[in-house]
């Protein structure tokens, strides 16, 4: 493999010295129809960075294409002016109050320096009125300060100084050749879907039939080839040291949100499939969206979109020694997405569908330094200078393991693709540095003139430093004193089957032979050691 960058520069995060850029007024953001249940762990923004920074955050979320939400930093320091205030006027009160209630335990010479001669039933009614403002206050003070986690809430991760501004990624290296093989025996470009067919390993028209567009059925080799691509990636990914794990499907819908999956995206529209509770007596659920139903029942259960969402949620609440991590987990699990997007080549077949399986990569690491425990305490963000802000090796290790993981499956598998840094407004909310990698599908390969033809997303690895930490409640205690912090996390694709599996089978379609050669790493798990799939193995 070909790298033009090393992969061990650090994510730092962007300086706020940064240009901030002005924007006209954003469209007013849509609020997700969300309630945390009362058993959902507690989140913690930080609030102290966000105040300090809002210019930082309002370019952040212009770049990341979050403008609706660009303002909320400046809100936030909005609010906390509000809430400081409110905290002076309830202290002037407090005193107030306590001199009455001295007075009114007859200490009056304690009290010498009020003027006013005021009764025993005055002092009672001020009292009174003290204590009914009071309690105003609290609810206004808990009121700005619900107001304030939520906006802290919204916005995304800051992005990583490695990550590119814009719309473009970066190609940053290739695996198995510079370029798509010259030498390809499928010289047809002959897609997946095709060959599929033609061996009787896919069948979309019975999915269609069972469930709609968006599934499928694997057949006979087919079948095969996926139990062997899951056996093969774990395989990898123990013998470095990480431990196999199969997650549950459903998970509590405040566990995705907390890691960054919303119920909707930006535009409306569903990504997550929501498992409908019973509706409760006497409810007319025709009156009632889905997600005023989920807002009713805090124990709403969702169908997970990747195993990264069970991953984090395992751990949520606790506090982990620092001496026991990296915690790193893989396993294969099914996963659901409802966004499976519009027809057209680029989704045709395996690529873009609702179910489908995947192996998953995830760790949690400690951040780069300890700290005493506190509501605004983040490894890398305590500083004002960003630039400064010390770099977390254990996470950019763990993050290059993942990547080194890929790249060796994907190498093994015989497989073209190239490895982009991925731009800003590529990122999901609770990345703050991604590399993707594209395999080459011949199928694909559409423009010759174009350097980006042909290549499809099959992995992906994140570093989300304590985005899903502060919402999920995960520390990390360090030893001799050195108080706790919010863990960070860092996730990875290690294979999302069918996107490989129709990448194996077209770049192992050989014209002559009509059929697909087997990656020799699997062959050891399909049945009578295939080689080929099809066609004639004496055949060249």
């Amino acid at each position: 493999m070909k790298l033009s960058l090393p992969f061990t520069a650090l994510s730092r995060l962007r300086p706020s010295q940064h240009r901030c850029l002005r924007v006209p007024p954003p469209a007013k953001p849509r609020r997700q129809s969300y309630t945390r249940p009362s058993f959902a762990p507690k989140p913690t923004p930080n609030l102290k960075h966000i105040r300090h920074n809002p210019g930082l955050y309002e370019q952040n979320c212009v770049d990341r294409n979050y403008a609706p939400y660009a303002r909320n930093g400046w809100r936030v320091l909005e609010l906390h002016e509000q809430l400081v205030q409110k905290r002076r006027e309830a202290v002037e009160l407090r005193q107030r109050n306590n001199v009455i209630g001295r007075r009114l335990k007859g200490g009056g010479a304690e009290a010498g320096a009020e003027k006013e001669d005021v009764g025993r039933e005055g002092l009672l009614e001020e009292a009174r009125s003290l204590k009914r403002q009071l309690a105003g206050f609290e609810a206004e003070e808990k009121g700005l300060e619900g107001e304030m986690e939520r906006l802290g809430l919204e916005l995304p991760n800051l992005s990583s100084s490695l990550t590119p501004t814009g719309r473009d990624a970066e190609v940053i290296g290739h695996i198995n050749g510079d370029t798509p093989p010259l030498h390809s025996k499928n010289v047809s470009g002959k897609g997946h879907v095709d060959i599929g067919r033609e061996l009787d390993l896919l069948d979309f028209e019975a999915s269609a039939t069972t469930s709609g567009w968006g599934w499928y059925f694997l057949r006979n080799e087919g079948a095969w080839l996926e139990q062997a691509l899951i056996q093969y990636a774990l395989s990898v990914a123990h013998r470095r040291g990480w431990t196999v794990t199969t997650p549950p499907s459903l998970v509590y819908a405040h566990i995705a949100h907390a890691c960054g999956f919303a119920p909707r995206d930006q535009g409306g529209e569903q990504q997550i499939y929501h498992i409908a509770p019973p509706p409760a007596p006497n409810t007319d659920v025709n009156n009632k969206t889905r997600d005023d139903q989920d807002q009713n029942n805090p124990s709403s259960l969702v169908l997970a979109g990747t195993a990264e969402i069970p991953f984090a949620g395992s751990l949520a609440n606790k506090t982990l020694p620092a001496s026991i991590l990296p915690r790193k987990l893989i396993g294969p699990s099914r996963c659901y997405r409802a966004e499976a997007g519009a027809r057209g080549v680029d989704t045709k077949g395996l690529y873009r569908v609702h179910e489908f399986t995947k192996v998953e990569m995830f760790a949690w690491t400690a951040p780069a330094t300890s700290s005493n425990d506190n509501n605004d305490h983040n490894g890398n963000f305590e500083t004002e200078d960003l630039a400064s802000s010390p770099a977390n090796p254990q996470a950019d290790q763990v993050f290059n393991e993942m990547l080194a993981i890929q790249t060796e499956i994907l190498t093994n598998l015989g497989l073209h693709a190239r490895i982009l840094e991925m731009p800003t407004t590529d990122l999901g909310a609770s990345a703050a540095r991604k590399i993707d990698i594209e395999a080459f599908f011949p199928s694909r390969a559409t423009d010759s003139s174009d350097p980006s033809s042909g290549y499809g997303e099959v992995t992906s690895v994140s570093l989300c430093t304590d985005y899903q930490a502060r919402r999920l409640n995960t520390r990390v205690k360090f030893e001799d004193g050195g108080g706790t912090a919010f863990a960070e996390t860092v996730n990875g694709t290690a294979l999302a089957i069918p996107r490989v599996l129709a990448a194996v089978l077209e770049a192992g379609w050989d014209d002559k032979v009509g059929g697909v050669r087997v990656p020799e790493v699997l062959r050891r798990w399909m049945p009578g050691g295939n080689e080929v799939i099809g066609g004639k193995e004496g055949d060249e």
